[in-house]
């Protein structure tokens, strides 16, 4: 089951008698029933029904559905074996007595698929009672019972990131299998991703502080292609983490739904969950503790549609349902830990796909496992369950008044598109004409274009393209190929076996050579970060070169640094730190000093914490004066940690007399609340006044031009919002993400969001309010739900901040009317700087949008 670590929630319905239960939903006294759809939201003309509360003690917890070729319903428990049942007539439950328990000795299914009249079974199992891998169930003797098991391959998984979903292609001619990170790399005839796995980490890398996955390297998680008797296999995309499920859209595109650690929250490196298009040969960056790749990295891909936090399990398109027509175009996907249902909105945009994302269905709890569409009723039909936890089957279906008439939507693929196609048949091996057909595309301005590009020249032999891409006249077609150059011909150390040859010196001098010889200013901004990355796995797969090398490397960038963007410093300053160059240390901490998120300021911490060159004592002790600072900031889990394994690498690193800053050491930090940190942010200001809507409204027409984004940044940082709010892919995830906010507020929308907090409280981030039997309260947000411990969040600035209840005490669970997030925020604000503000997150941080024209 693919649940995150850190959402071991909602693992059993809290009692609560205010709520009437309907009567075929009714369980005997002092056993568990699903959750009452009395406590599921759904939107206006949708009605959800509770079809069936699963026994635990006989039929386990429910996590996949599929319906077989007579349209009736097969599921299967986590941790034991299959039913099969008619779907229920509308308005009317599941009768029990119609559940048939499939005879197929076959166990631990976490992914089916109906096909080529048989049943296919991903088993990830958690017992070792059955190997993992991919089986065919079948029928031996005709008599309508699945019986015959055929093991088509054996895997090797542990724990949930295991072997997964299982999805039928486009043209019903293969499967694809989806498998997490916890599933090793199978034996495959061929690969659309080049196998030249690499960690590609410059600095050391800082494994989880509390020990997850320290020792699972690339690939991570992989979806692979296979045929229907499951002989041939082929890697079709890599770099996951723990994926479940996927779908297919009308134009025959793949998508998944995929999630980081929420350990990281509020890290530099953390990547909230998302949507990703799983293109031929894609990686997508997963690689254990502060290893994510960044999505601004060019040796991977950025995601459709970010998310927010929660622990993905089932994917569904809307296909065939009796939904209104955007509905039926949606993609679904389930967030089990927060109990949600998305309806994902997807367009084309370039190569590749953008969208939003709208709540569909939550539950207060509804740990939702799989979902499908049933074409014969056109109903959803989702389940809730998963580790051994109390489990449901819900329906879904449509009463309002728009029509349901069929209306899937095929979009005409874009130019770009065509051109991924086009260049992704060159994938999987190699081809005498790949080289002239994807070459010119290496500097497309479509990203899934170049990676295409890229792809299919990392697959044809290097002896007939390495020259090519060592003297290439154009600047931005040779970075590209100087990457795919150094990661063809390069071992990662973490990767290297006694079987591998040496490091190819002249080939590390050939590319260092080559990159030296390119100009900064006929780069643009995504060839510039191409140019540095490359640096990096350079230095990374070959080794440190001689001190000349250091030196022309150094004088090529460090001129450079630091640069307009966080991004590019990223990359800089782990870059000319890695090379000791003696300007970082003051750069570095002249950033950090500058920094409106703690995201930034831990990064560039994190990157001189092993530079030994150009310090200063008063460097020094500003840098160790940084952790006292750092110790109030909050974030996942394992952020303590990870300042901790910081601050221990920078002590260990400095090798001078440590006397001379034997003070700063020794302080102890003054830990503060969220609203002392923030009181500090705000420090010597005064009230201004309680401001007003109708005030601030009126005075916002006519006065979003010519705004000044520096101090809209700086108040965006001291009013606290980062705390909460992700924007620009920093901040945290337990507030609505701001980044497009300017696509969904008016000026005076967002004002009033501010100013008025619980007018509307935002659906996807609605705490709940537990009342116990003795009258106490507690208002948060579960997140873990264990026997008889509730356990809330119930500091939104602190993701630590929990209290764990009694459940067997809990009165009522009811849905927060005062919103989390604080009134008064502009009070220390003047007008002038509200407006910034404003102007600021309505841009999306974006310092050439028209309103800050004039600066």
């Amino acid at each position: 089951m693919n649940l995150t670590f850190r959402h071991l929630a909602l693992l059993t319905l809290v009692s609560c008698p205010a709520i009437e239960t309907p009567a075929y939903a009714q369980a005997a006294p002092n056993e568990n029933k699903a959750t009452p759809i009395e406590r599921i939201t759904a939107p206006d003309g949708f009605k959800v029904e509770l079809l069936y509360s699963v026994p635990s003690e006989t039929q386990g917890s429910w996590v996949n559905l599929c319906t077989d070729g007579k349209g009736r319903i097969i599921a299967s428990d986590q941790f034991g074996g299959l039913y099969r049942f008619p779907a229920p007539k509308p308005g009317e439950p599941l009768d029990p007595s119609a559940i048939e328990k499939m005879p197929a000795e076959i166990q631990a299914a976490n992914g089916l698929l109906w096909a080529f009249d048989s049943l296919y079974v991903a088993v990830n199992s958690y017992d070792n009672k059955m190997e993992d891998g991919v089986y065919r169930v079948t029928d031996s003797n005709g008599d309508d019972k699945l019986d015959k098991v055929e093991k088509l391959r054996g895997m090797n998984a542990s724990g949930d990131h295991g072997v997964h979903a299982l999805l039928l292609s486009p043209d019903g001619e293969s499967i694809f299998l989806i498998s997490g990170n916890n599933a090793d790399l199978t034996e495959v005839g061929a690969s659309r991703v080049p196998m030249h796995w690499g960690e590609d980490h410059l600095l050391p890398r800082m494994p989880d502080g509390r020990g997850h996955n320290r020792d699972r390297l690339a690939p991570g998680g992989i979806i692979y292609k296979m045929s229907p008797d499951g002989k041939k296999w082929e890697v079709y995309s890599s770099g996951y983490r723990n994926i479940f499920d996927g779908g297919f859209n009308a134009d025959g595109e793949l998508f998944t739904y995929d999630a980081d650690m929420e350990y990281d929250f509020n890290t530099p490196w953390y990547r909230p969950t998302r949507i990703n298009h799983v293109t031929s040969g894609s990686m997508w960056g997963w690689r254990n503790g502060d290893g994510k790749r960044p999505e601004f990295y060019p040796d991977t891909l950025p995601a459709a549609i970010n998310i927010g936090p929660g622990s993905p399990t089932g994917v569904t398109f809307g296909y065939g349902a009796k939904f209104p027509a955007k509905y039926q175009n949606a993609m679904f996907i389930l967030d089990w830990s927060w109990g949600k249902v998305y309806a994902v909105q997807l367009k084309p945009e370039g190569a590749s796909y953008t969208g939003s994302n709208e709540l569909f269905l939550s539950g207060m709890p509804l740990p939702v496992t799989d979902a499908i569409i049933r074409p014969e009723d056109g109903a959803m039909y989702f389940t809730i369950g998963g580790r051994k936890v109390q489990s449901g089957l819900y329906r879904v279906t449509y009463v309002g008044d728009e029509s349901t008439a069929p209306a899937i939507k095929k979009s005409s693929p874009t130019r770009k598109a065509k051109l991924r196609h086009r260049l992704e048949e060159f994938h999987g091996g190699p081809n005498p004409k790949a080289i002239s057909e994807a070459w010119r595309y290496l500097d497309d301005d479509d990203r899934f274009v170049r990676w295409a590009a890229r792809t299919a020249v990392e697959h044809q032999p290097v002896s007939k393209w390495s020259e090519k891409a060592l003297t290439e006249r154009n600047e931005g077609l040779r970075v590209e190929a100087l990457l795919a150059l150094a990661i063809v011909t390069g071992i990662d150390p973490f990767h290297r076996t006694e079987s591998d040859p040496p490091v190819n010196e002249a080939m590390r001098e050939d590319l260092l050579k080559s990159l030296d010889e390119v100009s900064w200013k006929k780069l643009n901004d995504e060839q510039r970060f191409t140019l540095v990355r490359t640096y990096q796995i350079v230095l990374n797969r070959f080794g440190m070169p001689d001190q000349a090398a250091v030196n022309k490397i150094i004088a090529q960038l460090d001129p450079h640094f630091p640069a307009p963007s966080f991004e590019m410093n990223w990359l800089l300053c782990d870059t000319l730190a890695f090379l000791q160059a003696t300007s970082v240390p003051a750069k570095a901490l002249a950033l950090i000093a500058e920094a409106s998120t703690q995201e930034e300021e831990m990064q560039f911490a994190r990157a001189i914490r092993f530079t030994r060159e150009g310090w200063t004592k008063d460097l020094r002790v500003a840098y160790f004066d940084w952790f006292l600072k750092a110790s109030n900031y909050r974030g996942g889990a394992s952020f303590t940690k990870f300042i901790e394994f910081i601050r221990n690498d920078a002590v260990a690193s400095y090798e001078l007399d440590k006397a001379e800053v034997e003070e700063a050491l020794a302080r102890e930090p003054v830990m503060k609340s969220p609203l002392e940190v923030m009181a500090e942010a705000m420090a010597g200001r005064s009230y201004v006044r309680e401001w007003e809507l109708e005030e601030l409204a009126a005075a916002a027409k006519g006065a979003m031009r010519k705004r000044d984004f520096k101090n809209g940044q700086k108040m965006f940082a001291a009013a606290g919002c980062f705390a909460c709010h992700r924007f620009d892919n920093k901040g945290g995830s337990t507030g609505p993400d701001l980044s497009g906010a300017g696509g969904r507020y008016s000026t005076t929308d967002l004002l009033d969001q501010i100013v008025n907090p619980s007018k509307v409280i935002n659906e996807q981030f609605v705490p709940i309010v537990v009342t116990m039997t003795d009258g106490d309260a507690h208002s948060g947000v579960v997140v873990n739900l264990n026997g008889n411990g509730v356990t809330l969040n119930t500091d939104l600035f602190n993701p630590n901040q929990r209290v764990t209840l009694d459940r067997t005490k809990v009165a009522s669970i009811e849905p927060a009317t005062i919103s989390p997030m604080p009134t008064g925020l502009l009070n220390l604000l003047t007008q002038e700087e509200i407006m910034d503000l404003v102007a600021y997150i309505l841009s999306g941080g974006d310092k050439s949008n028209g309103m800050f024209s004039g600066n």
